[in-house]
């Protein structure tokens, strides 16, 4: 009778954690830190970048304040934020995209550009924008495409080499105009994923693709495998063989080599509007509460509580060492932004 309680025993403790396991339901080693209050709050069009050192956030004050553009950085070695003297800017833009170029914050909007110097601590004016759909740093170039407002859905592109301070545009996209296209930067392409339908709700023409992808070098585009059930608010990263999509709940994988894709275990529960990075080994998604995906195992674990109240859109990045997610807004008006965040260390 002992020895066979014995082996329930060890039957138990091996069989449950490997089904809480591949429930997703296990739970990610590691700890939060809080960060100390950062300067501003930036509910609006709130951008950010890791330039190996320091997280640098860009964006507006509410129009009520009147509408301004703050900046600010943090240094996780000193864990003390310090106020950038940012620079003019118009009462208005309806949002910002930014890069890190190794040297410079490239942020555009659709009336203001500017370029920030992390080692002179210096700003200067762009003369011009990249499109607002999509952003992305290729090494050389930021390259923008799609965008628009108001009705429109915009399907060219423009790309900008700050060494050379030079714009051109892309050639003509074989893709259907999209507000806010997915994508991501592959090492080698632009991949950008659009919808169906255009701004009022009516199908696009079947003749214009769904999906494509940018080669600067060759300056061409090619048409690629559609998105499956592409969904409104979703985001992508590069994980290095794969362009991850992650959506409220559904996750997907496309490979560029083969163009094909497969769908992923989905997330234990559904996160909205989340901030999303890839730490080289791991796809780390939060908003208020978090996941971790490993690709190997094409499994889920959840994050530890972080000291956050939830949240829409935080800003995040991956240091090499840790997540920080810092901001984001309550999502419903009367919009407010948060000024905290916090790290999370594996």
């Amino acid at each position: 009778m002992r020895r066979l309680a014995k082996i329930v025993a060890i039957a138990f403790a091996v069989i449950v954690p490997a089904a809480l396991a591949a429930s997703g339901s296990n739970t990610v080693p590691g700890t939060w830190r809080k960060l100390p209050p950062a300067p501003f709050s930036v509910p609006q069009s709130a951008v950010s970048v890791w330039t190996g050192r320091q997280l640098i956030v860009f964006g507006r004050r509410p129009v009520t304040n009147p509408s301004a553009v703050v900046a600010e950085s943090y240094d996780p070695t000193s864990n003390a934020w310090s106020r950038l003297s940012p620079p003019s800017a118009p009462r208005y833009t309806p949002g910002y995209r930014a890069v890190w170029t190794g040297t410079e914050m490239l942020v555009f909007g659709a009336f203001h550009s500017v370029a920030f110097n992390a080692g002179t601590g210096k700003w200067r004016e762009l003369r011009d924008s990249v499109p607002g759909g999509i952003t992305v740093w290729s090494g050389r170039e930021a390259i923008g495409w799609g965008g628009g407002c108001c009705g429109d859905a915009f399907s060219d592109g423009v790309a900008y080499n700050p060494s050379t301070n030079r714009w051109r545009a892309l050639a003509r996209a074989p893709l259907a105009g999209s507000q806010d296209p997915i994508g991501a930067w592959t090492g080698r392409e632009l991949v950008v994923f659009v919808g169906g339908f255009d701004p009022d709700g009516k199908p696009w023409p079947a003749r214009l693709a769904r999906a494509a992808a940018y080669n600067p070098t060759t300056g061409t585009w090619r048409r690629i495998a559609e998105l499956p059930g592409l969904r409104g608010g979703a985001k992508a990263v590069w994980d290095g063989h794969e362009v991850l999509v992650v959506g409220a709940s559904r996750v997907d994988a496309y490979d560029p080599a083969t163009n094909r894709w497969r769908r992923l275990a989905p997330m234990p529960s559904a996160l909205e509007r989340a901030a999303v990075v890839w730490t080289g080994t791991k796809l780390l998604v939060w908003s208020g509460k978090g996941f971790a995906y490993d690709p190997k195992l094409d499994r889920w674990a959840r994050l530890p509580s972080a000291p956050l109240r939830a949240r829409f859109d935080p800003t995040a990045v991956w240091t090499g060492r840790s997540l920080i997610v810092w901001g984001g807004t309550t999502g419903r008006p009367p919009y407010r932004g948060f000024a905290d965040g916090a790290a999370f260390t594996p």
